[in-house]
């Protein structure tokens, strides 16, 4: 898909009829059935409204509250989406600059062990408040997502050589708070959700992080494993490298950019096709890669983890669901999270591979 392709793309998904409010024209994406939602809801999130990361110490970080957002909404769960928002509101979003703070640890005075945010925390919060603000005509949410909406683009859209991109944390990713400086994570990208940042917030240029985003994911990707590095430096932003600090892997991180390039239609980017015969003919589980010498670190077999290659090759050929997939089994938050972001989106767009 050229770029001009994927800009114009974009841009449809930013238009709407002559005289309508931009966000009456939100799509109401995914659907997670009740069965489904029961099992992660009762296994991930307490009754405060706290979502709970069991394999990482049973912290909750704002990635987690924005996942438990969007999948509330998905399940018409207005009840369990109010009280995450309401944990979100009062335990996350306590930053002088109107974004959230990204840890929250149960078992440390304060519960705030880091004030830093992430990005991709903020995006998802927005983007499900939006999206509940239209959905149940509620202009509370409708008014906090645009609050946080303008808090991104202040904060956290910054320039490289003129290009605008997303550092996934306001400190220590910059020029100045690094020697390899800025530093990106590609999977912070939630392309579905900046259409929806651009009604927010038009006085920022998302469609211009959009198109960056896309370039950084083609350079990052022509390399020899053509696999992104979860962390990467852009400071020669035409020849991006692994971030000094970090594993040069194609991890937890990036095997979910598949996942939102699906959620956000782009079924026909060219490395998609590429993925897809790795993740195939490999059948032992997502594989967490090295980027620079091929090696596999890790094979991930989750049920969760298994639904990205099952959703790409879905939407690529129209590959039935595997049965092993058919029954939700949640063990971990984070692959029950991206089971049931996968599913969904199965079940809206390719209901045949069901």
């Amino acid at each position: 898909m050229s770029r001009s392709a994927i800009f114009m793309l974009f841009m449809v998904g930013l238009m709407a009829p002559a005289g309508s409010a931009p966000l009456e024209q939100l799509k109401i994406t995914g659907f997670v059935s009740a069965a489904d939602w029961e099992a992660y809801r009762t296994r991930f999130i307490d009754d405060s409204g706290r979502v709970i990361d069991n394999a990482n110490g049973n912290i909750s970080h704002s990635e987690g509250q924005g996942y438990g957002l969007l999948l509330a909404f998905a399940a018409s769960d207005r009840l369990t989406f109010e009280k995450i928002w309401t944990f979100t509101y009062t335990e996350f979003l306590i930053r002088d600059d109107g974004l959230a703070v990204w840890k929250w640890d149960p078992s440390a005075t304060p519960h705030v062990t880091d004030r830093n945010n992430a990005t991709d925390g903020d995006i998802l919060i927005a983007y499900a408040l939006a999206k509940a603000g239209v959905g149940w005509q509620d202009q509370r949410y409708t008014q906090a997502a645009q609050k946080l909406a303008k808090a991104i683009g202040k904060a956290a859209i910054v320039k490289n050589s003129g290009f605008p991109f997303l550092l996934p944390g306001v400190k220590g990713f910059t020029q100045t708070d690094r020697p390899d400086g800025p530093v990106v994570n590609l999977s912070y990208w939630i392309f579905e959700a900046f259409p929806v940042l651009a009604t927010l917030a038009p006085e920022y240029d998302w469609s211009a992080v959009w198109r960056e985003g896309i370039v950084l994911l083609q350079q990052a990707t022509a390399s020899r494993t053509h696999l992104p590095a979860d962390w990467m430096s852009i400071r020669n932003r035409t020849q991006p490298r692994t971030a000094e600090g970090f594993d040069p892997e194609f991890g937890y991180n990036s095997l979910r950019i598949p996942l939102y390039l699906l959620r956000a239609g782009m079924a026909d980017m060219e490395w998609l096709k590429t993925l897809k015969q790795r993740w195939i003919t490999d059948q032992e589980g997502v594989a967490v890669v090295n980027v620079v010498t091929g090696e596999i670190r890790e094979r991930l077999t989750d049920q969760g983890y298994m639904a990205l290659p099952a959703a790409l090759a879905c939407a690529l050929d129209g590959t039935k669901v595997p049965e092993s997939l058919k029954v939700f089994e949640p063990q971990f938050y984070y692959p029950a999270s991206l089971y049931l972001l996968s599913l969904s989106l199965i079940g809206e767009k390719y209901p045949q591979c069901l």
